[in-house]
């Protein structure tokens, strides 16, 4: 065989085999994205929800402010504003130089720049450095078909099932898939199905009610 014929040979089984390589790496790959993938669009959802959910529940410095709670607050640069105070049943707390102010509804950052407006307007205070802490939270209710009805400390991420729980769960009595909650500064009561977490917060009033038969 000539030497030409020898180089184009040699020239085409290189070739071939760079685009075996590939094809390989090709098919490789997406072997990789079919098993790190979801099983389903289905399958992607109920993991997004739940990693929500969890985010929702640990993350605590998102908490909204409700009547009741208690809070410190800090202002670095008038030590005699700086106390404790509670949320007021209408939702307001009382602050020396800056009045009533709106908490409940507000995330704690929120409410440091709610008093940091009130304090700066009319020059009260010249560019005033506020924190908000949370030293305390409101309490909760249960009553009805629980084992040990009564006044409870609520914490962050509190459901309606949280709560049944800390009133020493059901009586043999109660209808297990079913409750009833007064919302603080409401007073409609609203009924849940227990198929599902419901979240509760400082103020509400929760109801088991009894089974019939």
């Amino acid at each position: 065989m000539g030497t030409c014929a020898c180089v184009f040979l040699w020239g085409w089984v290189m070739l071939n085999c760079r685009v075996l390589l590939a094809l390989a790496s090709l098919l490789a790959l997406n072997a990789c994205n079919t098993v790190a993938g979801p099983e389903n669009p289905a399958d992607l959802s109920l993991a997004q929800a739940q990693a929500s959910e969890f985010s929702s529940r640990m993350s605590y410095g998102a908490y909204v402010l409700h009547p009741s709670d208690q809070l410190h607050v800090q202002v670095y640069d008038d030590q005699n504003i700086t106390g404790d105070y509670q949320i007021d049943s209408d939702g307001f707390i009382s602050i020396p130089l800056a009045g009533r102010i709106k908490a409940s509804g507000l995330t704690p950052a929120r409410l440091e720049r709610a008093i940091v407006s009130k304090l700066s307007s009319g020059g009260v205070i010249k560019n005033p450095n506020v924190s908000v802490q949370i030293k305390g939270y409101g309490t909760i209710y249960v009553h009805g078909e629980v084992k040990r009805g009564g006044e409870f400390a609520f914490k962050p991420g509190l459901t309606i099932m949280d709560a049944v729980a800390l009133a020493g769960g059901f009586t043999y009595r109660a209808e297990e898939g079913e409750a009833f909650v007064v919302h603080a500064g409401s007073n409609l009561e609203r009924g849940y199905r227990l198929d599902r977490s419901i979240r509760i917060y400082p103020g509400d009033n929760v109801r088991i009610p009894e089974r019939f038969f």
